[in-house]
């Protein structure tokens, strides 16, 4: 703390900022001489123009999308909220019969173990030719 008060009294409290003698004695003549003359009591009152239809709606609208934002707000709030009962397979019967379905499971559970010499043999089963997929490939 010492220190500090050393270095406060060394610079001292001189800004550098300074105003010309006697600046502020006659300043509101100097501005009322420069300033042009307004005659005050010939002057008429500004005329204020009509508002027009929509200058006295939007406030109005203004507040209602504001309260639209915010219900729409709480309601994704309340959509992202989870639920075990909302997520559980017994509430779908869509999924309950795609699962049932032994097609869809060979399709999409079993469909990682079956390799490329697999689905070949089972297109020359078929009767495909394969041929013609060749030549697209080259392409």
């Amino acid at each position: 703390m010492k220190n500090e008060s050393d270095i406060l009294t060394k610079l001292g409290n001189d800004s550098g900022m300074k105003v010309p003698e006697g600046y502020f004695a006659d300043f509101a003549s100097r501005m009322t001489k420069e300033l042009p003359a307004q005659d005050f009591e010939n002057e008429q009152s500004p005329k204020v123009l009509p508002r027009s239809r929509w200058q006295q709606i939007r406030p109005y609208i203004y507040l209602a999308a504001m309260f639209m934002g915010i219900w729409c707000m709480m309601k994704m709030f309340n959509l992202m909220q989870s639920s075990d009962a909302k997520l559980s397979i017994d509430n779908s019967p869509a999924l309950i019969s795609a699962l049932n379905d032994d097609a869809f499971a060979e399709d999409f559970y079993y469909e990682e173990y079956i390799d490329d010499y697999e689905i070949l043999e089972d297109m020359y089963d078929e009767g495909v030719n394969t041929s013609e997929f060749i030549t697209y490939a080259s392409y």
